[in-house]
């Protein structure tokens, strides 16, 4: 059912509200008063039905992912500090503090995937709204970006043969003790010492011995695998509950070094892995990702304007398209001018926008030239999200994960940007108002 909306209780009747308790100056009370919490409602709204148990306030859940993203926490974290701290309280709309949390933690991952990539964008438009009402940014600034493309990395161990292979003996394991299947041979001991010997050699003198484990690891699971599909033949229910564990060890047994498909890790099918040219990281697994950033240095910073996730590994001039669509579906600014890369030559781009790519001769506007070394400005904003953010390790599931996931870390470097802005815009009005120190008192 819908949210119910917030009641005062027989004992929050006589407790001091919040907004009498907090400081009125703190950025994140002016913060959450120039959200506007009503579009979420609007929007999100639909996905309620009419039956049911009551659904948790939207201003909660949204507020909680903001603040997850803003501070880069766990959703057990930021679950933690809710209770801790009343300003995070006040920001998800509670009027009086709360002792106990309203919710439990897995509801946070019900209410994202209920929601969906699509609708969560309306958080980053939020954060890109409010930007103009505080002057931290201006709407002409959304018509000049700088777009690149980087690899949200995926919460994986580093896939090796050996690796995936007692992975695969331990998952069917653990599915044949749920379900009462009697094996033959587990193939977990010695699959453990396998996997251990191989870890001892494979660097050093001793790799063809390595290999020779590595080969035994897939003879056992090929023989786990068999086992298991002989002893669950006929039986429907056992045959789909083994489904998607058989699938990938199968593509474990088959898949060879210079497939182009390959499976990366068990509980993740949908890593990709990504040769990005980097010295010190040969190859990222996880999924490409574009992002799009003011070119101008505005007053609040460099605000993010759009970013998505691109499964597929696609061509970086080929996401061109679909990136300014973002950013002038968010911002509802025309882009005029996009700054990109050598990555993105013969990108083919027939929209309004004029592309220009770095290192190109001949420009002979001043403007242009300026713009264009203003292009290198993006490299630390994609630090900053992989950094402060939640973009270097991701940690939700599947492809629908890595494009919530995108979203947020543009709406979380957004708001630290407002919240920067804020405590500046305040440490100057104090600056202004306090009188200046006496010689004397400065000398002691």
């Amino acid at each position: 059912m819908p949210p119910r909306k917030p009641q005062l209780s027989e004992f929050e009747l006589f407790q001091s509200r919040l907004d009498n308790m907090l400081d009125p100056e703190h950025p994140l009370v002016k913060l959450a008063g120039l959200i506007d919490w009503s579009r979420f409602d609007e929007v999100y709204g639909r996905f309620y039905t009419q039956k049911g148990r009551r659904g948790l306030p939207t201003r909660l859940m949204a507020g909680l992912h903001l603040l997850k993203h803003m501070e880069g926490l766990s959703d057990e974290a930021v679950c933690r500090r809710w209770v801790e701290n009343p300003y995070f309280q006040y920001f998800c709309g509670e009027q009086h503090f709360r002792h106990k949390l309203p919710l439990d933690r897995s509801s946070m991952t019900r209410w994202r995937g209920r929601i969906g990539p699509d609708k969560l964008e309306l958080l980053l438009a939020e954060t890109l709204s409010v930007a103009p009402r505080t002057d931290a940014m201006t709407p002409q600034a959304c018509e000049r970006v700088t777009l690149d493309t980087t690899v949200q990395t995926k919460a994986i161990a580093h896939p090796t043969d050996s690796h995936l292979l007692l992975r695969g003996i331990e998952w069917l394991n653990r599915l044949a003790r749920q379900h009462g299947i009697k094996l033959r041979q587990s193939f977990l001991r010695v699959g453990r010492r396998a996997r251990r010997e191989v870890s001892r050699l494979i660097h050093g003198r001793g790799h063809r011995q390595a290999m020779r484990w590595v080969r035994k690891l897939r003879t056992w699971l090929g023989r786990l695998d068999r086992d298991i599909g002989r002893k669950i033949a006929g039986n429907e229910a056992l045959e789909a509950a083994f489904a998607a564990a058989r699938e990938r060890v199968a593509r474990i047994l088959t898949q060879k070094s210079g497939d182009a498909d390959k499976l990366y890790a068990l509980h993740a099918p949908e890593v990709e892995c990504i040769a990005k040219g980097k010295a010190r990281t040969r190859y990222e697994f996880g999924v490409k990702t574009s992002i799009a950033v003011t070119n101008a240095s505005t007053a609040g910073g460099q605000f993010i304007v759009g970013m998505q996730a691109l499964p597929g590994n696609p061509y970086d001039g080929h996401t061109l398209t679909g990136q300014i669509e973002q950013v002038e579906r968010l911002t509802g600014v025309t882009v005029e001018r996009a700054y990109v890369d050598r990555g993105y030559k013969g990108h083919k781009h027939g929209g309004k926008a004029r592309v220009h790519i770095a290192h190109t001769r001949g420009i002979s506007s001043p403007t242009i030239k300026r713009e264009l070394r203003r292009r290198n400005a993006i490299e630390p904003i994609i630090g900053h999200t992989k950094s402060d953010g939640l973009l270097e390790r991701n940690h939700l599931a599947g492809a629908t994960g890595d494009a919530i996931n995108a979203i947020l870390v543009a709406a979380g470097h957004n708001l630290r940007l407002l919240v920067a802005w804020l405590t500046a815009l305040l440490r100057a009005l104090f600056r202004a108002l306090l009188p200046p120190m006496q010689p004397e008192l400065a000398a002691a």
